[in-house]
């Protein structure tokens, strides 16, 4: 029997839509999904990549055969327009490397050919995310995504690879260029310790498909 091959898929959407969102993805085979409030730090209009400019968003992160995304993902497009500017962005990564929480650097396998984008991925104590983004800055990045727990009147955990991520923790997001993506790594290991236990988790996803994300042609 084939071992079934799955993708995470992202959708950063207006607030107010994620839970929409989520309805339609289980109507086209989803079995579930986690929303997330979060907030960017890009102060220009510089990249649109994550479609956020220091306004609240929503995140809808939810694990999916890739039968089943080939379902849900042109589902949502026809839906929330993410084809056209300023709509949104939705995409799908495959794991690609780890390091932190007592594990070293690895690179696993890789689920795209030379993908010319990844997702770099930082879960850090509560307070440190802008530090975070600074030392991402300085190796090349430009903006980022914070995430938090959307509250329910009961104490949450954010939940990413069903990993527990108490309130305690913050999760900063970026999207960078391939070639850059080890440097920055590299930066963030460096200057928030994340090799030493306890101090966070830094991961590395390629992303397969894409669509909202927009780049200035003039930038270099």
């Amino acid at each position: 029997m084939q071992a079934k091959s799955y993708e995470i898929m992202y959708v950063i959407i207006n607030k107010g839509k994620a839970s929409k969102v989520l309805s339609l993805a289980k109507q086209h085979g989803a079995k579930g999904g986690t929303i997330y409030l979060c907030h960017g730090t890009v102060k220009n209009r510089v990249l649109n990549f994550l479609s956020i400019f220091d306004e609240d968003k929503e995140m809808v992160i939810t694990v999916l055969e890739k039968e089943e995304s080939k379902k849900v993902m042109p589902a949502l497009i026809e839906k929330f327009k993410f084809d056209k500017p300023n709509t949104g962005i939705v995409f799908t990564t495959s794991v690609s490397q780890i390091q932190g929480a007592y594990v070293k650097y690895n690179k696993l396998n890789e689920g795209v050919d030379k993908p010319m984008y990844k997702l770099i991925t930082t879960i850090i104590d509560k307070g440190k995310a802008e530090d975070v983004v600074d030392s991402a800055n300085k190796a090349g990045a430009i903006g980022a995504t914070i995430l938090n727990a959307r509250g329910s009147g009961t104490k949450e955990t954010l939940k990413i690879f069903n990993m527990e991520i108490e309130p305690e923790k913050e999760v900063v997001m970026m999207i960078v260029n391939s070639e850059k993506s080890l440097e920055i790594v590299e930066t963030i290991n460096k200057d928030m310790h994340i090799d030493e236990p306890g101090n966070g988790i830094v991961f590395v996803q390629d992303i397969s498909q894409a669509y909202g994300m927009y780049e200035d042609n003039n930038l270099k």
